[in-house]
């Protein structure tokens, strides 16, 4: 993937937009994303430009997994703010290793009452 690529790419999806809220692009650290002709694009369109620390390469894939389970589990394509996607993630969906409840419950719970899988 060259930056020229990406540069046609974001130019395309930019001149398609329906709706003109404000645009956060959250990329890994790849050449053709720190570009600074792709920069600049981002920079007069308004983009804030969102990366990952450093070259952890784990970190889109915690990303990837989130909106996964958001879009295919809660048919969540299009979330108000990012405070409901941490909302839904945290509070309404049940994990199988913490024995069905959710991550805020577990966290939330006093001793004793429910013994959770490691």
């Amino acid at each position: 993937m060259s930056a020229e690529n990406v540069v046609k790419a974001i130019k395309m999806a930019i001149k398609n937009r329906i709706i003109k809220r404000e645009l956060i692009h959250h990329s890994d650290r790849g050449l053709q994303y720190c570009s600074s002709v792709y920069q600049k694009v981002l920079k007069l369109n308004n983009i804030k430009q969102s990366m990952t620390d450093g070259y952890d390469c784990y970190q889109n894939a915690l990303a990837e997994r989130i909106n996964g389970i958001l879009k295919q589990e809660f048919l969540i394509y299009k979330c108000n703010n990012g405070k409901e996607s941490i909302d839904i993630y945290n509070n309404k969906r049940p994990y199988l290793n913490l024995k069905m409840k959710t991550p805020n419950f577990v966290h939330n719970k006093k001793p004793g009452q429910i013994n959770v899988l490691v």
